[in-house]
């Protein structure tokens, strides 16, 4: 059984993208799905920044109490920081900014996987890109990242609509997609 956080192959771009016959299997099956959009401004500096501006609060003196969203904060500020670790210059950072993607997914037999993201910018308009991983004969838990960033992300805009396919041997046994996918 390989382990969910073993080093994963980089994703490769594929240059078209084929359909593919669909014959869902119980025995594979995604569990959670963990999106994150980094931009360039620090969400948690842009909240403060209305917080000082607002002015309810500089007429009372008073600011906004942090309760439950300093928690949310956290999380997202640990985000942030995990994956601009180790940017240090501007190029860096600009490098990271975009869309990722973490699949939580599980299979109860052993098989050659391949994970696929299929997904649409906002620029490309109806354009269907792909990234795809071949992680070879897996079994139990596993995790696949992608990531759409740096000059695919500021040239093509946000990704809108996406779908991750779990595909065995050429066959799609598994989907998990976004709400606006058609």
């Amino acid at each position: 059984m390989s382990s969910a956080f073993a080093a994963q192959p980089e994703p490769r771009l594929l240059t078209t993208v084929r359909p593919l016959p669909m014959a869902p299997d119980p025995a594979f099956q995604f569990r959670k799905t963990k999106l994150f959009h980094m931009t360039e401004q620090d969400p948690t500096l842009a909240r403060d920044n209305n917080a000082t501006n607002d002015p309810m609060s500089q007429a009372t003196g008073k600011s906004k109490q942090k309760s439950t969203g300093a928690v949310q904060d956290a999380s997202i500020t640990f985000e942030r920081q995990y994956r601009l670790f180790g940017a240090v210059t501007g190029l860096d950072r600009h490098q990271r900014f975009g869309d990722y993607f973490d699949f939580f997914w599980r299979t109860k037999k052993s098989a050659p996987i391949t994970v696929r993201l299929e997904y649409r910018q906002e620029k490309l308009h109806a354009h269907v890109q792909a990234q795809e991983v071949f992680l070879g004969t897996v079994h139990g838990n596993q995790k696949t990242s992608f990531k759409v960033v740096g000059d695919d992300y500021f040239d093509n805009g946000r990704v809108l609509a996406w779908r991750c396919l779990l595909i065995d041997n050429g066959v799609i046994v598994a989907e998990n997609r976004s709400y606006l996918w058609r």
